[in-house]
């Protein structure tokens, strides 16, 4: 087996600590940024949503202060908004290069994203519930918690599994400016060095954990569908 490797994958197997440091630091650089951009994005999604007009709590200035500035951090590519909060990096991490540096710009890159992922599974829930919640006497914490979110589970996690890959994608891009991960070994060892078989064995192992990520999310919806 090990002879076999050596064959099909001779670089990475003079060194296979760089590899597995890489997978490594994708993980960590997804989970931290993935659980803060999940709490804010729900956040932010919920309020754009209900503060809308016509919503449970309509308030028009929150609205468009939310939903202005998603719109301006979505329009920002994700390799400009990297160098661009480099000194809040600094500020927050103490550094803005390596895995933690790449949180920052990672959660800037996910959460506008997200929030619109929620703001979408959120608008199918269907308006005839939230009135006859309304007529009911239910609160708006109670509407939110007992309709919104209840009703949308499926959707939700359909737009946290589109969030989570697209979150792997930018690890990957943060790669470029140094930030670690799987990205910054398939550039730094596959490309700069012209080591084809790093560059493959990283395409392979990403398109694995894309695919259990959505297998994942595909059975959670599943088991969620009325």
């Amino acid at each position: 087996m090990t002879d076999f490797i050596e064959t099909i994958l001779p670089n990475v197997a003079k060194h296979p600590e760089r590899f597995f440091n890489g997978l490594l630091e994708t993980f960590i650089m997804t989970i931290w940024s993935g659980a803060i951009s999940f709490v804010l994005g729900l956040l932010i999604g919920i309020t754009i949503t209900v503060t809308k007009k016509g919503a449970i709590l309509e308030n028009r200035p929150v609205y468009q202060i939310f939903d202005k500035l998603i719109n301006l951090f979505r329009s920002i590519p994700f390799i400009i908004l990297l160098t661009g909060v480099m000194p809040l990096s600094r500020a927050i991490m103490g550094t803005a290069i390596g895995v933690r540096g790449a949180i920052v710009p990672l959660i800037f890159g996910t959460v506008p994203f997200f929030s619109r992922q929620i703001e979408t599974a959120l608008a199918e829930v269907d308006d005839g519930l939230i009135e006859a919640a309304e007529s009911m006497g239910l609160s708006p914490l109670d509407i939110i918690f007992r309709v919104y979110l209840k009703e949308s589970v499926g959707p939700i996690v359909r737009g946290t599994t589109i969030t989570t890959v697209s979150l792997i994608g930018l690890t990957a891009m943060a790669g470029a400016v140094g930030a670690g991960g799987l990205g910054n070994y398939a550039i730094m060892y596959g490309h700069d060095r012209n080591q084809l078989d790093v560059t493959w064995l990283t395409i392979v192992v990403l398109v694995i954990v894309v695919n259990l990520i959505q297998l994942g999310g595909n059975r959670i919806i599943k088991r969620n569908r009325h």
